[in-house]
């Protein structure tokens, strides 16, 4: 099975944005991609996301879909009310070190400042830094290195400082 590269990701987006499309949704096997000129409509596709899991709401010819391991699930995990989550600011490709082979930017335990980078996301070539955001200690990770991710969506759990 082939996958679907980046640079298709990257070219259906620059498609998108030269459209007049409203939204664009293509689903199949390990991959879920949904963008929207709507910034309100991310929060109404998570309530149906469940209902037609895997079936796209239009068909998009784009090819063979890649298998993406997803992370643990989330939601079986309690996490204390006062954790505070690191968000992602945009669509793009998570990256938890600043080049292959690198230490990662934050580890699990590790303290943070306001200004700690700690992680990178790249959408057609443009990365951006993101940073802790609050004081407090990394209690969890949520993305894989190299995953895709929405936006807004949490990368991290951090544990303010009292």
């Amino acid at each position: 099975m082939s996958k679907i590269s980046q640079n298709d990701i990257e070219a259906l987006i620059e498609l998108f944005d030269r459209s007049d499309w409203r939204e664009l949704r293509v689903t199949g096997d390990g991959i879920d991609l949904f963008v929207s000129k709507d910034p309100n409509a991310r929060r109404s596709i998570e309530r149906t996301s469940e209902v037609s899991a895997g079936v796209a709401s239009s068909p998009v010819p784009v090819g063979p879909t890649p298998v993406v391991q997803p992370a643990a699930p989330a939601a079986t995990r309690t996490r204390p009310p006062h954790w505070v989550a690191i968000r992602a600011p945009c669509l793009g490709t998570f990256y938890n070190a600043p080049k292959p082979g690198a230490p990662p930017f934050v580890s699990i335990g590790q303290p943070v400042s306001r200004e700690t980078e700690v992680c990178l996301v790249e959408v057609m070539k443009l990365f951006t830094t993101v940073r802790a955001g609050v004081i407090g200690t990394i209690r969890e990770l949520l993305v894989a290195d190299s995953e895709l991710v929405e936006f807004d969506q949490p990368l991290f759990y951090v544990e303010p400082d009292a």
